[in-house]
């Protein structure tokens, strides 16, 4: 009898402290836009490397990582092009679902980083970035993704158009059917958006570069440079680059490689 009252009474505290607890979306509104920003029911992570009212935004999105582990890789990117780019604001986001390994987590769901690249969490990112495009009051936004994130980006370009006035995608895999097929049999992803399909919806105004190596076996030449045929035929600004020897990571040395292509980008 005594332990069934402490447990009813261990359970009414917890209940009480649900109740009492803020939501995500309260959390989110009460955070420095700096570390956290709303995108339509998620609070999305962010990671604010530089910040300048007024002008140029940069967001940058991470890839799966379906290995496990925290998104935090992304960041050196972006720190580096903050440092390559004074007057920029610049803003590493971590996807639905994501956590960067410091108690930090967006919320959605990865389904197991598998299958994710839904308009439930692509419209989430889009809606982040235009909520970032508002507070900083951007003259210009810079959209650059790797790997899945190129994938969001991809998308958000098509989708959500005119969102981002430049997309880079590095390493993508812009044609999800495809790509699937080529991983492996019987993985494809059915719940995921293609950026292949949104390539005819890119405005010309918008500006789109592909930069992949050349030794990428993940996401290969090919699926790049179909996309990019796609989106110049709108008459968009689309380009290809072509990293030399390199493979699917932003390493170093893709960091290296594409960094300037990103800074041209940017002051572009």
């Amino acid at each position: 009898m005594i332990r069934f009252a402490i447990r009813f009474f261990l359970l009414s505290l917890a209940g009480m402290a649900a109740l009492t607890a803020p939501s995500h979306a309260q959390t989110c509104r009460d955070s420095d836009i700096s570390q956290a920003v709303m995108g339509q029911t998620y609070c999305l992570v962010v990671k604010t490397l530089a910040a300048h009212p007024g002008g140029l935004l940069v967001v940058l999105l991470h890839g799966d990582l379906s290995r496990g582990g925290p998104a935090t890789y992304h960041v050196e990117l972006a720190q580096e092009l903050a440092d390559a780019n004074p007057n920029a604001t610049v803003v590493a986001m971590l996807r639905p679902g994501y956590d960067d390994g410091e108690g930090h987590k967006s919320d959605g769901d990865t389904n197991n980083r598998r299958d994710h690249y839904t308009a439930r969490n692509i419209d989430a990112v889009a809606a982040a970035i235009g909520n970032l495009k508002a507070h900083y009051k951007a003259s210009r936004a810079v959209l650059i993704g790797h790997s899945g994130g190129a994938a969001f980006a991809g998308v958000i370009a098509g989708r959500h158009p005119g969102l981002a006035d430049a997309v880079a995608l590095i390493s993508c895999p812009c044609n999800i059917p495809v790509w699937r097929a080529n991983r492996r049999a019987g993985s494809s992803w059915p719940n995921s958006l293609s950026p292949s399909d949104f390539a005819a919806q890119v405005p010309p105004a918008t500006t789109v570069v592909a930069l992949v190596g050349t030794q990428d076996t993940n996401t290969p030449v090919s699926l790049s440079r179909d996309y990019i045929s796609k989106v110049s035929a709108t008459g968009a600004k689309a380009s290809l680059v072509e990293i030399s020897g390199a493979g699917h990571n932003v390493n170093e040395r893709m960091r290296a490689a594409v960094l300037p292509h990103l800074s041209a980008l940017i002051a572009d």
